[in-house]
């Protein structure tokens, strides 16, 4: 396999760094190669963070070179959109249907973008558009919405299902793990 990129964005509080360490710990565990990374000090004020990994059969480097990410996995709309210029033609995005307002559009400063699906598409991504904001509410716990994402990514990778429910046991409370593991079944299918 050749280096395998993949982007992570979205906005402070939505559990970003926990799927970073989750996909990191499953691809190491899967004998590749990787390199990581995440930039969280913007989650403070509601700001965008981001993380990568890159795994394959050997990696120099935790940043992704521009228009290189295989895939996006955006866990906000705008986000998603800010973030798509590090794609590849043709890369995939898992945009979660969530919006979460800016400062800037807050005070109404600045519009958020309408269409951002539509746009996403015009540039000739493949986009897996899945509300798992809604899926997270049904199990009755909003933080568990990382794991549905994680769980639509994981459909794409060539991690086996035991590796991941063993990375997911390690990296979740214990009270949640069962919790936790069909958050991502049901991100796998949706």
């Amino acid at each position: 396999m050749d280096t395998m990129n993949i982007l992570i964005c979205g906005v402070g509080g939505q559990g970003l760094v926990l799927t970073t360490k989750i996909l990191a710990e499953a691809a190491f565990e899967e004998g590749y190669d990787l390199k990581t990374s995440d930039v969280i000090g913007l989650s403070q004020r509601g700001g965008m963070v981001w993380g990568s990994i890159r795994f394959g059969k050997r990696v120099h480097s935790a940043l992704i070179p521009e228009g290189e990410a295989d895939i996006l996995l955006a866990m906000e709309e705008l986000e998603g959109l800010r973030w798509s210029s590090s794609l590849k033609k043709g890369g995939k995005i898992i945009l979660n249907e969530h919006r979460t307002f800016p400062n800037r559009v807050l005070i109404e400063k600045e519009e958020y973008p309408e269409y951002i699906k539509e746009t996403l598409a015009d540039k000739g991504f493949d986009i897996f558009s899945i509300n798992a904001n809604k899926v997270a509410k049904e199990l009755n716990n909003i933080k568990v919405v990382n794991l549905v994402l994680l769980g639509k990514v994981s459909a794409l990778l060539p991690f086996s299902i035991d590796t991941w429910n063993k990375v997911i046991e390690k990296n979740v409370p214990a009270k949640t793990v069962e919790l936790n593991k069909k958050a991502f079944m049901l991100g796998r299918t949706l």
